[in-house]
């Protein structure tokens, strides 16, 4: 009794081993197709959710698989982190086992947010000005220029999503001493272009977050070819 108590314990651990060792591989082919797909500097981290993984790579079936890709810069724009989450990934054990190189993985979901930092969001901005983050809000200190003349100004900002990226407009605009100033998206306006994301993610919204300026987006049936 003792001696099949210790086989089958023995049996789990063994188990357990295969387990992480065959989600290692996995990860690390999810990395390897994103690396060459999107050009990354350096690999992502992948995680798979979901214990035991051996039951879902059976199936060829992951629920859930995060990847994190850190800083990238997209069409210009430096993001200061990447983050998606794929769900409902497809990779038949069998391919993977015996050609990695050629298995077709595909997200049955892919939802993501980047974060375009703030100093990437003051680079961008018209010269003259600094944004900073007030809580939800963009507030604006700087010098505009008014009949020709620089003078000093405070703002509030909005966000817009527009195609192919989203534009920055002043809400209210003051001059020194509290003067509002008339129609203010005409001396404060400016556009990031937020296009090309990677697994071709569709923005569905942005906002302000103590980092800088947080887009979220998503796509369905999201190939992962090499």
């Amino acid at each position: 009794m003792r001696k099949l108590a210790a086989f089958l314990i023995l049996l789990l651990v063994l188990l357990a081993v295969l387990d992480r060792v065959a989600v290692a591989g996995v990860q690390r082919e999810i990395a390897t197709r994103a690396t060459a797909k999107y050009d990354l500097a350096t690999p992502p981290e992948v995680t798979i959710s979901g214990i035991p993984f051996l039951t879902q790579a059976v199936a060829g079936r992951y629920d859930e698989v995060k990847v994190a890709a850190g800083a990238m810069n997209l069409a210009g724009v430096q993001l200061s982190s990447v983050d998606f989450t794929l769900y409902g990934v497809t990779a038949p054990l069998e391919d993977l086992v015996l050609h990695a190189d050629q298995v077709d993985i595909r997200a049955q979901r892919v939802a993501g947010v980047v974060v375009v930092s703030l100093e990437t969001l003051n680079r961008r901005a018209p010269r003259g000005v600094k944004l900073e983050v007030d809580g939800d809000g963009l507030n604006v200190d700087g010098e505009i220029t008014v009949l020709g003349r620089k003078v000093p100004a405070k703002a509030k900002m909005k966000i817009e999503l527009i195609e192919g990226g989203v534009r920055f407009v002043p809400e209210q605009i003051t001059l020194g001493g509290g003067i509002p100033v008339p129609q203010p998206e005409r001396f404060l306006s400016y556009r990031i272009p937020i296009k090309n994301l990677p697994f071709n993610l569709k923005v569905t919204g942005v906002k302000i977050v103590p980092q800088g300026l947080q887009v979220s987006g998503e796509a369905s049936d999201v190939p992962l070819h090499g």
